[in-house]
């Protein structure tokens, strides 16, 4: 009889279940998209995704992102609106002075009314 080396197979592993979701981490993507366009709402659901990822404690950086970029949009937004409204406020004001038609003010053509 001839020794032959024993093989025993490699133990295996339980099957893997299906892959875990990071709860949020879905709506933390839709938010960071929409914080391009709609910031607001951006913001609000990029919080809530971000909590929903906590409460699991797992990290969501989608939602992070998206509450970052939505806060720094948002602000530069306020800022361009607020410079918009005082030159529309300023070029009326100027309108209200010079009355209808077109007026040439330090070589800028004005047309009012």
């Amino acid at each position: 009889m001839t020794d032959m080396p024993s093989y025993d197979p490699a133990p295996q592993s339980p099957p893997a279940g299906p892959p875990t979701t990071v709860p949020g981490k879905t709506m933390g993507i839709v938010a960071l998209i929409l914080a391009f366009f709609f910031q607001l709402v951006a913001l609000i659901l990029g919080i809530v995704a971000l909590v929903q990822s906590r409460k699991a404690g797992a990290k969501n950086v989608p939602a992070v992102w998206a509450i970052v970029l939505s806060s720094v949009f948002m602000v530069f937004g306020i800022i361009i609106l607020a410079v918009v409204l005082s030159s529309a406020g300023a070029l009326i004001s100027m309108c209200g002075d010079l009355g209808p038609g077109v007026h040439d003010v330090n070589g800028v053509t004005v047309t009012c009314g």
